[in-house]
């Protein structure tokens, strides 16, 4: 088995509303994603109070939260780590990011954006999307399980997270082939029985951690 610097099962949301319903569970990790598949955002003062109740909740149930994008606003609100795309780090202050201590994962999809990813020495690394994906709009073919072992090669003891296209019958699949996180979206918020849905997610997670 393998160590984990995070909980391998990460899990992402659109809402805080979502959180008081799965963090009881025994969630540890969680990103906050205020997008829709095209791409829209709220507005300024939604997010921000999305920002704020997340934040709230997580800490009440101990589970660390990772905002997607809106770093500065993250900042702002004392929040402790973000999550980029490529297109963010064109825009984000990281002599900032990290002199406010915030901890940080970065997208990737080929050798030179994990070339540019590693250049920032984030605190994790995702890879995606390993299947079809329909959470968003993708120029890029789906990775596959041999570019994740390739990539555990390339990032070394840095965690690696698997994103796109995951469900529960393919977590085996991803964890053997080397991710140390499985990250999930539709599979759990468009289940009929989210809740159900994470606890099988976390039952099947944790047997890879020691």
């Amino acid at each position: 088995m393998k160590k984990m610097k995070f909980d391998p099962f990460y899990p992402i949301v659109d809402k805080s509303d979502w959180l008081p319903r799965f963090l009881p569970l025994g969630i540890k990790l969680v990103q906050l994603r205020m997008k829709d598949r095209f791409g829209a955002v709220p507005d300024e003062k939604t997010r921000r109070q999305e920002i704020i109740k997340s934040r709230d909740v997580c800490a009440k149930y101990q589970c660390q939260l990772i905002i997607n994008d809106f770093w500065q606003m993250a900042l702002e609100e004392k929040c402790d780590f973000i999550h980029l795309g490529q297109e963010d780090l064109d825009q984000a202050d990281l002599s900032a990011i990290r002199k406010a201590g915030i901890k940080l994962g970065v997208s990737t999809h080929n050798e030179e954006e994990l070339e540019r990813a590693l250049s920032v020495n984030p605190d994790y690394i995702a890879l995606g999307p390993i299947y079809p994906t329909i959470l968003k709009e993708m120029k890029w073919e789906p990775q596959g399980l041999e570019k994740i072992t390739r990539w555990k090669k390339l990032v070394g003891d840095k965690p690696l997270c698997a994103i796109g296209g995951l469900s529960v019958d393919r977590v085996e699949g991803v964890m053997n082939a080397g991710a140390d996180m499985a990250c999930v979206v539709t599979d759990i918020i468009m289940n009929d029985n989210p809740e159900k849905r994470c606890e099988t997610w976390l039952e099947m997670t944790r047997r890879y951690v020691e």
